[in-house]
């Protein structure tokens, strides 16, 4: 079974996972859902985090297409595929 895991401290909410993902497998929540978590100072260096923190609501339903792994400014999605492979996001 596709896994599919979220770092959220470096999830900065830009949405391209959400937005690039033919399946939908990610889902935006609020950063109020995320009690005491820390955003992680090396992506804030680099992008501004916006509101909202994605989830992988739909994990299983990836098809490992790997768009969302270019797309994700934080790079914070990896993927383990049904061999038990890791694909880790590497923004474009």
């Amino acid at each position: 079974m596709v896994t599919v895991d979220i770092q959220t401290e470096k999830c900065t909410g830009c949405a391209h996972c959400r937005d690039v993902c033919p399946v939908n497998v990610f889902e935006l929540r609020p950063t109020s859902e995320f009690p005491g978590m820390v955003d992680d100072p090396a992506v804030a260096a680099k992008f501004r985090f916006r509101g909202e923190k994605s989830v992988a609501v739909n994990g299983p339903e990836c098809i490992v297409c790997e768009a969302c792994l270019f797309e994700c400014e934080g790079e914070c999605i990896d993927i383990t595929d049904d061999e038990g492979n890791v694909h880790h996001s590497t923004y474009k």
